[in-house]
């Protein structure tokens, strides 16, 4: 085989081996806890949606892929699946809410329809809802 050939060859493996190596690191890689991290903002569930609604494009530079901590009344609580738990908070508009997301799943027993609670977690985007992954639980009030 020509010298050419086998670098390559070997140029090819290389970059096949370093793509492996990096998605196997980015698959195990551990989400922020984000009950002992510190919030970037602190909004309510009802500014939150608003500013998405208002520019999307201006509050996703914003907040995506930072810690928001969310306080909002809860509009419904929804198991989805054997591992996670969302909790939809109200945000006067009936078209939208912030979903948040988490894993593990917390007793679902603990929280009410109605309740005002502060959730912590990353903010993902805006699908007709603002979504919130990884949430953490501040504070309940009844």
């Amino acid at each position: 085989m020509k010298f050419q050939v086998k670098v390559a060859l070997f140029v090819v493996l290389a970059i096949a081996i370093s793509g492996i190596l990096y998605a196997l690191y980015m698959f195990n890689m551990k989400h922020p806890d984000t009950a002992s991290a510190k919030p970037d903002f602190v909004i309510t569930s009802t500014i939150l949606q608003k500013e998405f609604e208002d520019n999307e494009k201006e509050a996703s530079a914003k907040f995506i892929n930072k810690i928001l901590e969310v306080t909002g009344i809860i509009n419904s609580i929804t198991p989805a699946d054997s591992n996670h738990l969302n909790i939809s908070l109200k945000t006067g508009s009936d078209l939208s809410s912030v979903i948040c997301t988490f894993s593990p799943r917390p007793d679902a027993s603990k929280f009410y329809t109605g309740e005002e609670i502060t959730l912590r977690g990353e903010c993902s985007g805006f699908l007709m809802d603002v979504l919130l992954n990884n949430c953490s639980i501040i504070s309940e009030r009844k």
